[in-house]
């Protein structure tokens, strides 16, 4: 990887990242009755994890 590309890649793995993020905490949010302070942090926290395991398993089978 070339010096003037990790900064472009870096960017984009972060706005996936976001993305998925972003995708898996609305849909927490869906699903949950109550919406409490608790709730909200252990929303945030599973959907960081599944936003990880998402572009994880993106990249194995893109291969990028």
């Amino acid at each position: 990887m070339t010096r003037r590309t990790a900064p472009r890649a870096a960017l984009v793995a972060v706005g996936e990242l976001l993305a998925w993020w972003l995708g898996l905490a609305l849909l927490w949010l869906v699903f949950i009755t109550s919406v409490d302070t608790l709730e909200r942090i252990v929303g945030a926290g599973c959907a960081a994890v599944g936003a990880l395991l998402a572009r994880a398993g993106r990249r194995a089978v893109t291969w990028r």
